[in-house]
């Protein structure tokens, strides 16, 4: 079985304990963050959308109005202590993190929430909100 304690990689590195997969992962998050719904987010027009994917993916086509955050630096912009914060992140949101299909958003606001923020994200991510005909801006040159 991969991923079993004592197992040397391809790499040469021996993993430490069962080896999780990105799905487990967000299935994990999944279970103690908050999911947003197309619906939900169309109907709260105060809600703070931001977009956690990369720049690439956001010139394709965007949710008019959301904030561009790559997961990269997602932490270090919201901690109001790292000299990257940034004042979009000091409000009282709501706060919904968005990408393609829901995964990177869901670890993005499992890792926020751990900080310490009130954050959620929307389920199916930006293909969701396509399918129930929500407004996207783009793309960009």
């Amino acid at each position: 079985m991969i991923g079993l304690k004592g197992l040397r990689a391809a790499n040469g590195r021996v993993n430490v304990g069962p080896m999780k997969t990105a799905q487990d992962m967000v299935a994990a998050a999944r279970t103690r963050i908050e999911e947003w719904d197309a619906a939900r987010l169309k109907a709260s027009p105060d809600a703070v959308i931001v977009d956690i994917r990369d720049v690439r993916e956001r010139a394709k086509g965007k949710i008019p109005g959301s904030v561009h955050a790559p997961r990269g630096m997602l932490e270090f912009w919201w901690d109001p202590t790292s000299p990257y914060h940034r004042e979009v992140f000091a409000g009282p949101g709501p706060y919904v993190l968005q990408c393609a299909s829901g995964w990177r958003s869901a670890l993005a606001a499992a890792t926020l929430q751990d900080m310490g923020f009130e954050v959620a994200h929307l389920r199916g991510g930006m293909t969701e909100w396509i399918e129930a005909g929500g407004p996207v801006e783009g793309p960009e040159d």
